[in-house]
């Protein structure tokens, strides 16, 4: 019976032996740390019990390695983790001294003790050399060395090697000297009494007498120990540095999510380049609060990696607290202004709604009461859809998005991502195209990013679509470097390549009023398609650009909201645009996708398919859902007299004598403003006299207000009430147009069709009649100032 009791107890004890220890040794919180992708230190948090505590890291300087066992464990490599040697030296000094002296603990049990934080007694003493030999049996001592070197003290708030390298030299400890490590190595034996700014001739005193130390143990020669002592030892404490602090808010918010068990990330970012641009932004942000423009935002995407180079939410002026500078712009909600107009664009030359080149009607415009306007408040009567992209005019982008339905582009839009678009689409309407909703330069950067990327791809996947490309941007360099599995292709995708490669080619196009120079600046070194965009009340400036290899996107602004008198994109981003694209590298443009592309013959007045009367045709590489698309609408053939100089019709004229034409007509009020930016432009001839064809309503057209259009008139600033200034057009310059209100005659107006009216509250019915006779009858509604 005894020796079954005993072996139970020598079972249990050693059950208790093996089951000691903790899985995990330290459960302190830690600093939260993001590395660029070369492991340089960009950012770090303090931990939330106050302290700098850095997590364990992956290798120790081999520096730190001799000086602490030099100095507190000379057998480190050799003993069990308990040294009985030192132990009986310890003793022995001790005793000799009547008091303590010496106390002959390990390197392990000093980490034992670190991890337990209670009160010494001998016989918690006894247990630290128990676990220590525990935790020898369980780890390797470069394990061992790896725990001590992370949660050693080393004065004030400061905990582990690494945090107090940053804290008191501003280094990573791997670049550290001999003189600066030693320093370090001596701190934890009392790091209460002596850290730096606090005792410093005894600090100095412990620094010299390990590098000594050293000499004798042959790690270093006399003379580099001698040089060693001549360095200063630092004072008061660093602050980290704060490279890419916005990151590091991000990473901490989406850790969980991430799945990221440590509080440590190696990102993709590049350093040097994340250094760059925090210098571009800084000077940028200089110039900009003379205006009261406090905050500005740089992101940077490895198109070909799918991965953030930099990462620049904010300025980064913590000490200011009314600049904000603490809100992630990138993170934040903000009105995109025009950058969704390439989106639009793409989606209908995807779903053959449009060609690259097609006319669309750039007239006042009123739809319901929503009156879009274009910035420089002018008209330009027709301009081809990539113009009007590249110029960013409003007005035919509200036409394009009418022809195409803002619930359709709502639906495109989520489809690619936009994570913002919080209420219906109903709630947006037509004002979507123009910035009525919200976006983050996150979203943006990601959707322009995945356009480029379905476009690289295009050999690669051997023309089909990988949906993949538009996934999230990747900041964790462990997460970049995980091999992807075969994509999963598909026929179809958002956009086709076709699409892609014309908007890309439109965004190419530098005709834009004000910023050639600019643009001159910057040609000669890389190809870029880019957008700028500025939101209603000049709150957001906004650019990006890209190319095959990166994407770019800036915001300017302030992070309160507040408009700022030229706060434009054009102005304050694109300049950020094309300092930040200098510092990347050049690259090819992307390559033509020829076989996904059509050539279709168009017209090249008004960039509809030819039809049998276009005489000026061109071969276009289209995406093949340009198929679908109408021919050209305003080509048509006209007859005219034998001296070219009037319009006739069978009834006053036989077939035979006819001359046929084929001739551009535009719509009166499209022709109206186009004729004025198109000297080559041919006014339709009139009608022979007495050979018209009369009644067919084809030579007038009202400019403002449409019909059925309801319509408020304010009081001025005297008090009185009003007018409505009315707007028609002719096609004949010379002639006469008789106006009526409600049946009654109140005015002739002659080559300025332009009347001003003050009709009372109510419907009514407006009629003009030419001098030939032509009538243009429609009804508006003049609201009352109590009922509207």
């Amino acid at each position: 019976m005894v020796p079954f009791l005993g072996d139970g107890v020598v079972i249990l004890l050693l059950c208790w032996f093996l089951l000691a220890l903790p899985e995990r040794l330290f459960e302190s919180p830690t600093s939260f740390v993001v590395e660029a992708s070369n492991g340089e230190l960009l950012s770090a948090a303090i931990a939330r019990d106050g302290q700098w505590r850095f997590p364990v890291a992956d290798s120790i300087p081999e520096k730190f390695v001799h000086c602490i066992t030099a100095f507190e464990d000379k057998r480190f490599a050799q003993h069990p983790g308990v040294d009985i040697l030192a132990m009986a030296r310890a003793m022995r000094q001790n005793f000799r001294a009547t008091a303590v002296v010496s106390g002959g603990s390990t390197l392990t049990m000093q980490l034992i003790r670190l991890s337990r934080r209670e009160h010494r007694t001998i016989g918690q003493k006894i247990l630290e050399m128990i676990l220590a030999l525990r935790l020898e049996l369980r780890s390797s001592k470069k394990e061992i060395m790896a725990l001590y070197a992370a949660n050693a003290p080393f004065g004030s708030n400061v905990v582990g090697l690494e945090a107090a390298s940053w804290r008191y030299f501003g280094r990573k400890p791997e670049s550290l000297s001999w003189g600066e490590m030693a320093t370090l190595a001596v701190l934890p034996n009392s790091p209460s009494l002596v850290h730096p700014g606090r005792n410093t001739p005894r600090l100095i005193k412990k620094r010299n007498y390990l590098l000594d130390k050293l000499a004798r143990l042959q790690v270093i020669d006399q003379e580099t120990a001698n040089l060693s002592k001549l360095e200063p030892v630092p004072g008061k404490p660093l602050p980290l540095p704060q490279n890419a602090p916005h990151l590091l808010n991000r990473f901490k918010a989406e850790r969980a999510s991430l799945r990221i068990p440590d509080t440590r990330i190696t990102s993709t970012l590049d350093g040097a380049l994340q250094l760059k641009i925090n210098a571009v932004l800084r000077r940028y942000n200089n110039r900009y609060r003379a205006n009261d423009i406090n905050n500005i935002a740089a992101l940077v995407l490895d198109v070909k990696k799918g991965t953030v180079l930099s990462y620049a939410g904010n300025i980064y002026q913590p000490e200011n607290k009314e600049l904000e500078s603490h809100v992630d712009m990138i993170k934040a909600p903000r009105s995109p202004g025009s950058t969704l107009k390439p989106l639009l664009y793409a989606s209908m030359l995807n779903d053959g709604l449009i060609l690259p080149k097609t006319l669309i009607a750039d007239i006042p415009t009123q739809i319901g009461n929503y009156s879009p306007q274009n910035y420089d408040l002018g008209y330009d009567g027709a301009i081809p859809a990539d113009q009007a992209l590249s110029r960013s005019l409003n007005i035919p982008a509200v036409k394009l998005l009418q022809a195409y339905k803002y619930p359709r582009f709502y639906d495109q839009l989520k489809k690619l991502g936009f994570s913002t678009l919080n209420q219906p689409a109903d709630h947006y309407g037509l004002s979507l195209i123009l910035g009525g909703s919200e976006v983050t330069m996150w979203d943006l950067a990601k959707t322009y990013m995945g356009m480029a990327r379905t476009l690289n791809h295009f050999n690669t996947y051997g023309g089909n679509y990988d949906p993949a490309d538009y996934a999230t941007p990747v900041y964790v360099k462990e997460r970049a470097e995980v091999k992807k599995e075969d994509p999963d292709l598909q026929r179809n995708s958002i956009l086709d390549h076709g699409a892609i490669w014309n908007t890309f080619n439109a965004m190419e196009e530098l005709m834009r009023p004000g910023d050639e120079g600019l643009w001159e600046q910057f040609s000669s070194a890389q190809r870029l398609a880019w957008k700028t965009g500025t939101s209603f009340g000049f709150r957001d400036g906004w650019a990006i650009g890209l190319t095959p290899d990166y994407v770019v996107c800036i915001w300017v602004g302030n992070a309160d909201g507040e408009g700022r008198p030229g706060l434009t994109g054009i102005d304050v981003a694109a300049p950020v645009l094309f300092d930040i694209m200098r510092q990347l590298p050049a690259g090819k443009w992307f390559e033509t996708p020829l076989k996904k592309l059509k050539k279709i013959w168009i017209c090249k007045q008004s960039g509809y398919k030819a039809g049998e009367f276009c005489t000026d045709r061109e071969l276009q590489l289209n995406s093949p859902a340009g198929e679908k698309t109408g021919v050209c609408p305003y080509h048509k053939r006209i007859h005219l007299d034998p001296s070219g100089k009037f319009r006739v019709t069978d009834a006053c004229m036989r077939i035979n004598d006819m001359v046929h034409q084929s001739w551009f007509i535009l719509p009166p009020s499209m022709e109206y403003y186009y004729k004025s930016k198109h000297s080559d432009y041919r006014i339709l001839p009139s009608y022979l006299p007495g050979c018209g064809d009369a009644g067919n309503n084809s030579v007038m057209e009202m400019l403002y207000p449409r019909n059925n259009a309801s319509i408020y008139i304010p009081l001025e600033i005297d008090g009185t009430r009003g007018k409505v200034v009315f707007n028609a057009t002719h096609r004949n310059d010379a002639a006469k147009i008789y106006w009526h209100v409600d049946n009654e005659y109140v005015a002739t107006t002659a080559h300025d069709h332009q009347l001003a009216l003050s009709p009372a509250p109510g419907k009514h019915t407006l009629t003009l009649v030419d001098d030939q006779g032509e009538r243009l009858v429609f009804q508006f509604t003049i609201l009352d100032k109590e009922k509207r």
